[in-house]
């Protein structure tokens, strides 16, 4: 007979795991800090348990080591043996971390696309209940609901099964979503000690896995953004860095837009993870720059990509993660060109608040 089994309660013990499983979630996250550098991540985590001792007698930093070799999340470079090399194992572990940790009151469901408020012959079954309609089908029909309806409406002695008596399981459709994902890189993303880089990469991560597990038939392109911008593999995503560039928002959008034109899809969006203004133009094949104030040619051109974007139907949302209140002037004005979306957030939240656009997009235009 199977009934409950009870034991003595040890206070923190649910949420142990392994001395592997534990030291792995900190290497991780050193390594999304450090690019991917493997030796840099193993030396930080070596000066993290010389401080906090996350290591005992038992399982010690070169116990890991060798388990991360073993278990495929670090391997040997071919020309020296002594340089370690992130695996694929490891890249996508970083990505379902990144889910964890951001999205992680996520729960699985069934494979499918963002909610519209259309309703009709749909994919996702709601709560509402209708009259039957012509052109209805089968599946739509509550089967129980109907007899009921058809046992009050006419009786028992006199059953009968009519179209009036018909009920129909309201469902919404789902609307398929082609985003792309823009990440600034310019030099102002680690200015003041601050680390900004690091959150948008977890992000961009999170929201990767997010897509392809959850929303398989979307699609999501990541683009990055400099004195130029060019388009990144998700793979890619734990080796970004910042490099000593400008910010051509222009660039990037015309990129993102130039990819969007290729997908056909009805909804599309661009999601911008920016923290300065933009300082570049690029002119045939010189730059542009001006990093003092707001230059009006470059916000010009700006606000021209974001009005090309309204037209063509593709909505900008901003992830401003700057305080300045010129900045912040800037994107309102960038976004009533689009007529998109902006928010000012914290490093902290800046997952939030993609998750939740991305997850309450539920429009779809109807052709």
């Amino acid at each position: 007979m199977t009934g409950n089994r009870f034991t003595d309660y040890v206070p923190g013990s649910e949420g142990q795991g392994s001395a592997f499983d534990n030291l792995l979630k900190v290497f991780l996250q050193l390594l999304t800090i450090s690019s991917g550098d493997v030796s840099e991540a193993l030396s930080w985590l070596s000066q993290i348990d010389a401080k906090y001792s996350i290591t005992d007698n038992q399982y010690g930093i070169g116990d890991f080591i060798r388990d991360l070799k073993e278990k495929n999340y670090i391997e040997e470079d071919e020309n020296d043996k002594t340089v370690f090399h992130i695996t694929a194992k490891s890249e996508q572990s970083i990505r379902k971390q990144s889910l964890e940790e951001i999205f992680g009151k996520l729960k699985k469901s069934s494979r499918g696309n963002h909610r519209t408020a259309f309703t009709g012959q749909g994919d996702e079954q709601t709560s509402d209940r209708r009259e039957f309609y012509f052109g209805d089908t089968l599946e739509q029909i509550d089967i129980t609901d109907s007899i009921r309806n058809a046992q009050i409406n006419h009786g028992i002695d006199d059953f009968k099964l009519t179209e009036d008596d018909l009920e129909i399981d309201e469902k919404d459709f789902k609307a398929i979503t082609s985003t792309v994902l823009m990440i600034d890189i310019s030099h102002s993303m680690i200015l003041y000690g601050e680390d900004r880089i690091t959150p948008a990469k977890k992000v961009a991560m999170a929201l990767s896995e997010l897509i392809t597990t959850k929303y398989p038939k979307d699609t999501l392109d990541i683009i990055v953004f400099g004195n130029d911008a060019w388009p990144i593999e998700i793979k890619d995503l734990p080796y970004l860095q910042v490099g000593p560039f400008h910010t051509n928002t222009v660039a990037g959008i015309d990129l993102a837009m130039d990819i969007l034109r290729r997908r056909k899809t009805s909804n599309k969006q661009i999601f911008m993870i920016t923290d300065g203004k933009p300082t570049c133009l690029k002119e045939g094949a010189r730059y542009y720059k001006n990093s003092f104030g707001l230059d009006r040619k470059i916000m010009n051109r700006t606000l021209d990509q974001a009005a090309k974007c309204r037209k063509a139907g593709i909505s900008i949302t901003t992830f401003m993660i700057a305080k300045d209140a010129y900045l912040q002037q800037f994107v309102r004005e960038f976004t009533k060109t689009n007529n998109g979306r902006a928010f000012y957030s914290s490093l902290n939240g800046l997952g939030d608040y993609i998750f939740e656009d991305y997850i309450r997009n539920r429009r779809k235009r109807l052709r």
